[in-house]
């Protein structure tokens, strides 16, 4: 599940242009995310610096949520599967005037298609919100009774009204993704949605410092939090915008032949819309669950959805960097080893791969349990953003983390069925994800959600509860049956297959015992805002951790450093 404006590079599962792949995609890629999702925490720690863990948190998560189906159907990965196998293979037979055409007709469809979901989002707003988070119908009592400081109801309302046109530009922006990756411009479109975030941090930023007075966040009343929120809308609108305009020069100068059009007699346009429907049937079941999520976070008490948001903030930052663009970079090369004669060296790619994004994801899984407290509260801890809140948010991203290695790992394993030809196969497991998911949350959140936080940390956890943590969870035992249910598929295709486990648990030990000198590292400092101490524990566990990855013998660390140090060659010239 992706951030509105933050655009995760989908897997494309048809045939890799016939061009050589440029080197250090996946670099570019990450470098892009990586960029992305910094100003997406700043984006957060702002948020969570005015609203902290409660009502108007609760709302905004909602209503970014409401009309992120249009962009779920529309863009993400179901543009790209759709519409840039089609692009590269014209650009690839040297067909630059026909691609320009496809891509315009492509413009022209989504852009009425936008128009018309966006249109149709704002008239029917409140059932959407009802529909996805009806946890929040009976607000207004509760706001009449002393118990909630606002309507969450009736703020996402008018929310979505504003963001489901900011969705309609998102599309597009995607769109751009699409066309420049096909040439090979891979950072600017993953950059570009730090334009998204940083108008709403300037929106936010302004508001509080001048319309606000720069009031102390901790003692903003209701309204002051409800002119926030708004602003925070309003700045994700205009982010949006200029999310599509700052990728238009560089797609205006790659691009040829391109007219705007809205027939779908243009060659390509029906071969991508045949496309388009298993790939939104796939990606989409994965995409539901998020929408599970916010319907059974709104059942709980006020404060589950936006520490939910919270940590999987957090808990989507690995995934991005270690996972999902390893995982686009490699699905061509994967592709051209399709064939007879070439499983060998298919499966012995597909091994490297996996233990590549162990050695990262490994050592990640085990800090952010170790020091996830410490890690959340020096991203969010100012303002509204409590001891309480940082607790709840600490224990759900421990509930997310549990499944970080599995989730970046069925990636990888997606995009190998993808490049076998087998791309229902993906499909069919992500429903039995979602549904083991489900099922696994329904009772866990409910008996969870009837203990206060209080219980574990005494009375500065507020009126906090423990509900939103069997969500996490529940979403960790969903990714771990996904992974073993596409191991049991792929070792059918490929015998030879299984899942480095040895290599896995050898890395897991490290990192446990790198954690232990920063653990005690962080016992032993002087109290310390978590601003401070947080960079020095999280660095001294990570030096540590390559440093006994290297006396274990671990070859990644080797092949990690030998990357690093060749695109700081790259750099420097």
């Amino acid at each position: 599940m992706s951030e509105p404006g933050e655009p995760i590079p989908e897997e494309l599962p048809g045939e890799p242009p016939a061009a050589p792949v440029k080197t250090g995609g996946a670099a570019s890629v990450a470098a892009g995310i990586l960029l992305s999702r910094l100003l997406g925490v700043l984006r957060e720690s702002t948020l969570a610096h005015y609203f902290g863990v409660g009502a108007h948190a609760d709302a905004f998560t909602a209503a970014l949520r409401v009309p992120n189906l249009l962009q779920n159907l529309l863009g993400e990965g179901a543009l790209s599967a759709a519409f840039v196998p089609v692009y590269s293979r014209m650009l690839a037979e040297h067909r630059e005037e026909d691609a320009g055409r496809f891509a315009g007709a492509i413009f022209g469809l989504l852009l009425a298609a936008a128009s018309a979901l966006a249109l149709l989002g704002f008239a029917l707003a409140k059932p959407l919100v009802f529909a996805l988070a009806p946890g929040f119908w009976g607000d207004a009592a509760r706001v009449a009774a002393g118990e909630l400081p606002v309507d969450r109801f009736d703020l996402c309302v008018h929310a979505v009204r504003i963001l489901f046109p900011m969705t309609g530009f998102l599309v597009l922006s995607v769109w751009a993704l699409g066309i420049l990756n096909s040439h090979r411009r891979f950072f600017l479109p993953y950059f570009a949605p730090v334009v998204w975030n940083a108008a709403m941090i300037a929106a936010l930023v302004a508001t509080g410092s001048w319309r606000l007075g720069g009031a102390d966040a901790r003692h903003l009343g209701a309204a002051a939090q409800t002119t926030l929120f708004y602003a925070a809308c309003w700045g994700g609108l205009v982010g949006g915008v200029l999310q599509l305009l700052v990728q238009l020069p560089v797609v205006a100068r790659v691009i040829r032949g391109f007219h705007l059009s809205f027939s779908t007699q243009v060659p390509g346009v029906r071969e991508a819309l045949a496309a388009w429907g298993p790939v939104v049937a796939g990606r989409g079941v994965v995409q539901l669950a998020g929408y599970f999520d916010l319907f059974l976070a709104t059942q709980l008490a006020p404060g589950a959805a936006s520490a939910d948001r919270y940590a999987q903030m957090l808990y989507l930052l690995p995934i991005s960097l270690f996972g999902v663009s390893v995982a686009a970079s490699e699905l061509p090369e994967l592709s051209r080893l399709h064939g007879r004669g070439a499983e060998p060296e298919l499966l012995r790619r597909v091994m490297r791969v996996l233990r590549a994004m162990a050695f990262l994801n490994v050592p990640t899984v085990v800090g952010y349990l170790c020091f996830g407290w410490l890690i959340a509260g020096a991203l969010y801890r100012s303002g509204n953003f409590r001891v309480g809140d940082n607790w709840l948010v600490y224990l759900v991203l421990a509930g997310y983390s549990l499944g970080i290695l599995a989730t970046t790992s069925s990636r990888l394993l997606q995009n190998t069925f993808y490049a076998l030809g087998e791309s229902r196969v993906p499909a069919r497991i992500a429903v039995v994800r979602v549904t083991a998911s489900i099922l696994v949350a329904l009772p866990l959140m409910f008996w969870l959600d009837r203990y206060p936080l209080a219980l574990l940390i005494g009375p500065r956890a507020g009126a906090f509860r423990l509900g939103s943590i069997g969500l996490s969870t529940a979403s960790a035992v969903g990714a771990w049956l996904e992974l073993l249910r596409l191991r049991g598929r792929l070792r059918r295709r490929l015998p030879g297959f299984d899942l480095p486990w040895r290599d896995d648990a050898r890395m897991i030990g490290v990192a446990l015992a790198a954690a232990l000198p920063a653990a005690l590292l962080w016992w032993l400092l002087p109290p310390l805002p978590a601003r401070l101490a947080a960079p020095l524990v999280v660095a001294v566990y990570a030096l540590i951790y390559f440093a006994l990855a290297k006396l274990a013998g671990i070859a990644e660390v080797t092949d990690f450093l030998e990357g690093v140090k060749r695109r700081l060659g790259r750099f420097r010239r």
